[in-house]
């Protein structure tokens, strides 16, 4: 059974219609809606060309493009940029052969391109487009506006600036975007032509031209409108920044040097460097992390005379920032991401299973990565801490794995490898994990983090356990040597009392916890779990709803549009969020987590609105918080509508933006509490939040459209 029913009497045939199906027919009478075609989950770009070197250069192997024509007007800039400076009698386009034409029935091409001039007898002197023999299809590109070949559609647009151009091809349709915002919808008609594949650049022997090509993406796994993949550009990141960092960002590099590099940002003539092992620092700009203006993109790190000159330290995570510089551009200098790279300890790391894993087989191989230069591993295991610690001896092996089993249900072990590097001995941490039986599921769970103010600790007791001891503090190290005489101590708990209330806790912090197990004949010492407090209050996440029905006759409970009330089954409310059938909740256009609200508004002389009733937080002014959050993502082809947040019913706030539902991506909409405090909100005392569009209260003519909604936060 899907979504709930009710019954619904019509004038001409009396039907008892359920909720999805109600939904399935309003969503095809309402014909003028596109609704995509279902697709593979997690499309990506196949291929990226992003002008490092010419795209038919060999060293690409075989994502070389092939020339058609002469490249000897085509350069790459410093800024990596293809730049085609085409004066005429020649032609420099760019193919990539794609084999099977069925690939090309749905496929999708992007490129970040500007024209500068464009001269000649044919359209074609700058074009993008796609090769299917006959059906082959392109854009041309002149300075002021773009033409879909074969037909009479055209786009006014500013093409001498960078602009974010996207053909898809759905079969036998074509959309064309602009910066992620549909401008032309043709059936596909194809020209006749030879090559199957994708195809860029100039393409007429008696015209001229100047064209730039920041880069060019394509799949063949689909046609995608923006919303269904991102723009490249949204990948990478804002196109003035610098991006490309080698090491990648977050990588291990296990060298004592580094040769780093990047890939400039589109403006950029120099490059303000800053490198060093505090975050902050480098954030900041502060200490020693600048290492001065330069025009290449390349630092040396590592050697005498040069960044960090007694080598890079295992076991150290460096940071680094690029700030790009153009003194001529009065944005400038356009600030960097703090990017890290860290070189691997010479102890071993990334163990498996993982520190404080639970309900690990007893007959599980260990594993672990070993320490940088490490040529033997010594193993030690236990299910006493201070033993394992304290332990010598132990079992050499040759490889960075161990079957210590078959282990005994019920315990909680600790285990800790030493590595040698031909020359020294470099003594491993304590790890520990849990097998089926032990103490386990805690919640929050392990390492978690943004945790709520108000969380309750709970976890699962040992089958045998008599009663538990649990211990909770802020200094990890502190709860983990703990004992009944230290003040992480909290105290004895019964048998089957397995959660506890540390009271309010404080925002942005760090704790930790540990339930020891009481046996007759003895206690055993349990992991040490960890979790961080967030800085926000978590109005919704949408992680929490789930997919389970009622029985017949009885109401819903957790599923997205129980909490969430729309206006499914009215004729004033235009609201439907969730989906007809399981999963409710969106699970894939997400901002965090794992779910979202999708939200169909239809505002034909109706407004729309769905309304949560408030658990926690409903005291608006805990922490002294400030602002709503709300995330929300948009569609180019959905109507213009005015959307608003409603707090207790009544007090309305309005995006400023009248057409803020085409806004595609994923958008921030903060709003200061003070506009419903003015209303008259008592914000101590929140009851509702209601998101809408249209004019509360005065329904009007309007349209339709999808929206998403994730991460509604409360910030200080």
């Amino acid at each position: 059974m899907g979504r709930k029913s009710i019954c619904l009497t019509m004038s001409i045939v009396g039907l008892i219609l359920s909720r999805e199906v109600m939904i399935i027919a309003s969503l095809m009478l309402a014909a003028f809606l596109w609704i995509p075609t279902l697709r593979a989950a997690d499309p990506a770009w196949e291929y990226v060309y992003e002008g490092d070197t010419l795209p038919d250069d060999t060293s690409l192997g075989a994502d070389a493009w092939q020339l058609v024509g002469d490249n000897r007007s085509a350069e790459v800039t410093d800024q990596s940029e293809l730049h085609i400076d085409d004066v005429g009698a020649n032609h420099c386009f760019f193919l990539y052969n794609i084999a099977d034409s069925a690939l090309m029935q749905q496929a999708t091409i992007e490129a970040r391109v500007k024209v500068l001039s464009q001269s000649g007898s044919a359209d074609f002197e700058v074009l993008v487009g796609m090769q299917d023999g006959s059906n082959s299809q392109w854009l041309d590109l002149f300075p002021d506006h773009i033409l879909l070949n074969n037909t009479s559609s055209t786009h006014d647009v500013d093409m001498t600036e960078y602009h974010i151009l996207r053909m898809v091809r759905d079969t036998d349709d074509l959309h064309i975007y602009v910066d992620d915002v549909e401008v032309i919808s043709e059936p596909h008609v194809g020209a006749g032509e030879s090559w199957i594949g994708f195809i860029f650049g100039a393409g007429c022997t008696a015209c001229t031209s100047e064209q730039y090509w920041d880069y060019l993406a394509f799949t063949t796994q689909g046609g995608f409108s923006p919303e269904e993949l991102a723009s490249y550009a949204t990948i990478r990141g804002t196109p003035d920044l610098a991006y490309g960092p080698v090491p990648a960002d977050g990588s291990l590099y296990p060298s004592t040097w580094a040769n780093l590099s990047w890939r400039a940002g589109l403006s950029a003539v120099t490059h303000d460097v800053y490198l060093g092992d505090n975050f902050d620092d480098v954030n900041d700009g502060t200490g020693d992390t600048f290492l001065g203006n330069q025009a290449a993109r390349t630092i040396l790190a590592g050697f005498p005379g040069f960044a960090i000159p007694d080598g890079l330290v295992p076991g150290t995570t460096y940071y680094w920032r690029i700030d790009e510089v153009n003194d001529a551009d009065p944005n400038s200098p356009w600030r960097g991401n703090v990017w890290s790279f860290s070189v691997p300890p010479k102890t071993a790391y990334f163990p498996d299973p993982a520190d404080g894993a639970g309900f690990v087989d007893p007959n599980a191989t260990l594993s672990w990565t070993a320490g940088n230069g490490a040529k033997l591993h010594t193993f030690h295991i236990g299910d006493n801490y201070d033993d394992v610690d304290n332990a010598t001896g132990g079992t050499t092996v040759g490889v960075a794995s161990y079957t210590p089993g078959p282990l005994e249900l019920e315990k909680v072990y600790y285990w800790r490898v030493d590595e040698f590097d031909g020359i020294e001995t470099y003594k491993g941490d304590i790890w520990a994990f849990t097998t089926p039986g032990a103490v386990g599921n805690p919640e929050p769970a392990n390492g978690a983090a943004d945790v709520q103010m108000n969380t309750m600790l709970t976890w699962t007791a040992a089958d045998n356990a008599a009663s538990h001891e649990l211990y909770f503090g802020t200094d990890a190290d502190a709860v983990k040597i703990a004992t009944t005489a230290s003040p992480e101590y909290v105290g004895p708990r019964a048998l089957g009392a397995v959660s506890y209330d540390p009271g309010g806790l404080d925002w942005q912090s760090s704790y930790a916890w540990r339930v020891d197990e009481v046996y007759p004949t003895g206690t055993v010492k349990g992991i040490t779990w960890t979790f961080t407090t967030a800085d926000f209050l978590l109005v919704d996440d949408f992680e929490s709803y789930d997919d389970i029905d009622p029985a017949a006759g009885e109401p819903g409970i957790n599923r997205i549009f129980d909490k969430w009330i729309d206006g499914f089954g009215t004729t004033t409310n235009g609201a439907v969020v969730g989906n007809a059938l399981p999963p409710y909740a969106e699970t894939s256009i997400v901002h965090g987590g794992g779910q979202s609200m999708n939200y169909s508004y239809d505002n034909n002389l109706k407004t729309s609105e769905a309304t949560l009733t408030l658990v926690y937080p409903r005291d608006w002014t805990e922490g002294g918080i400030a602002k709503l959050v709300v995330w929300f993502r948009g569609a180019g082809a959905n109507s213009a509508e005015r959307m608003f947040v409603a707090l207790n019913g009544n007090a309305v706030v309005y995006h400023d933006d009248p057409g803020v539902t085409q806004k595609t991506g994923w958008n921030a909409w903060v709003i200061d509490l003070t506009r419903f405090a003015d209303q008259g909100v008592n914000l101590a005392n929140a009851n509702t939040i209601t998101i809408g569009f249209g004019t509360k209260g005065s329904p009007a003519a309007g349209g339709a459209g999808q929206m998403y909604f994730d991460d509604i936060r409360l910030y200080r």
